[in-house]
């Protein structure tokens, strides 16, 4: 099979995706037991859309998303340790158990949220971006939110203020088709979220979110774009979720053979396929992966289940900035 991608991007994508999936399928069998509460919105079907972001972008490019943040966190170099620790609500955790499922972030990693409010990350990405085009660095901004949130005002102001002043800002919709539970098709005329940024003469297009290679291809030229001052782009990548919209959603909405239909396309799969196909991994080494991938997971699970849980002083701490914002002044 004739690539352009190597054998260290496959693998690496095969275990970032392998990753996130056992690390969402664990979160889900915790949230039923009770050692996980709250919101919860699980990222298993849409691993692509991170693997494929990670290999087109640098670790000093900023990422912002809505709550289904768990996924593309850990992509962006946050450990699942700290990731399930925050899901447990205890002090080791990545926003030091205050912030849940839908609030994590990590400032040294550029992970800038987790957003619980629907659109409003889209207002944030774009201040960022502005940031760093004030402060002359070549940084770009990874702007996602979901299909829900395209029919948001936020979206709109910002689309508009971010062409105005060719903002280094890359908009990503994850359409994985229904919002909450209600289809695209229900909610808009517009079917190809990707045409709303003609309205605001900015590069548009729609992409498979089920394949590492067509998102890795569409950010990585919308980047190279923010980074030459070519201002910003707005990509649709179209994916799917397997589980509800969050653990508390049976998924009654959409039938069997459409989940089956997509299952057949997962990109875990997919992207194995291709490794053992051009005979880059034997199965053993693919067992090793995924006997490491097992481990870390589990490790995971012992650190959140032994770490303290937050001390009262630290209610009022972390509401107001009180020192520069590290952001804006490295």
């Amino acid at each position: 099979m004739q690539t352009p991608f190597g054998k260290e991007t496959y693998l690496y994508w095969y275990e970032i995706m392998l990753l996130l999936r056992r690390f969402e399928e664990k979160t889900g069998q915790l949230y039923g037991m009770q050692k996980i509460r709250g919101f919860c919105h699980l990222y298993i079907g849409q691993e692509a859309v991170a693997a494929g972001m990670m290999t087109a972008i640098r670790d000093d490019d900023n990422v912002i998303t809505a709550y289904r943040d768990h996924g593309l966190a850990i992509a962006k170099g946050l450990t699942p340790n700290e990731c399930m620790a925050e899901l447990y609500g205890k002090a080791t955790g990545c926003s030091k158990g205050k912030g849940g499922s839908m609030h994590f972030f990590s400032a040294e990693k550029r992970f800038f949220g987790g957003h619980g409010i629907v659109g409003g990350q889209i207002g944030l990405g774009a201040g960022m971006a502005f940031a760093d085009q004030y402060n002359n660095t070549d940084r770009a901004t990874i702007c996602f939110f979901g299909d829900g949130a395209a029919r948001q005002g936020m979206l709109h102001e910002t689309f508009n203020m971010a062409v105005l002043w060719q903002l280094p800002v890359v908009f990503i919709c994850e359409n994985n088709y229904y919002a909450m539970g209600t289809s695209v098709e229900r909610t808009s005329k517009v079917l190809d979220i990707y045409t709303l940024a003609d309205a605001y003469g900015m590069p548009g297009d729609s992409v498979d979110g089920m394949s590492c290679e067509e998102v890795h291809k569409a950010i990585d030229r919308a980047v190279r774009r923010a980074r030459e001052k070519g201002g910003p782009t707005f990509l649709e990548i179209k994916t799917y979720r397997y589980r509800g919209h969050s653990m508390s959603d049976p998924a009654k909405y959409r039938t069997k053979e459409e989940l089956e239909e997509y299952k057949e396309k997962d990109p875990i799969n997919t992207v194995l396929k291709t490794i053992m196909d051009n005979g880059w991994a034997t199965e053993q080494e693919i067992e090793a992966i995924n006997d490491k991938v097992r481990a870390q997971v589990e490790e995971s699970v012992q650190f959140a289940e032994d770490s303290p849980w937050p001390d009262d002083s630290e209610l009022y701490k972390d509401i107001y900035a009180e020192d520069d914002y590290p952001y804006i002044t490295d």
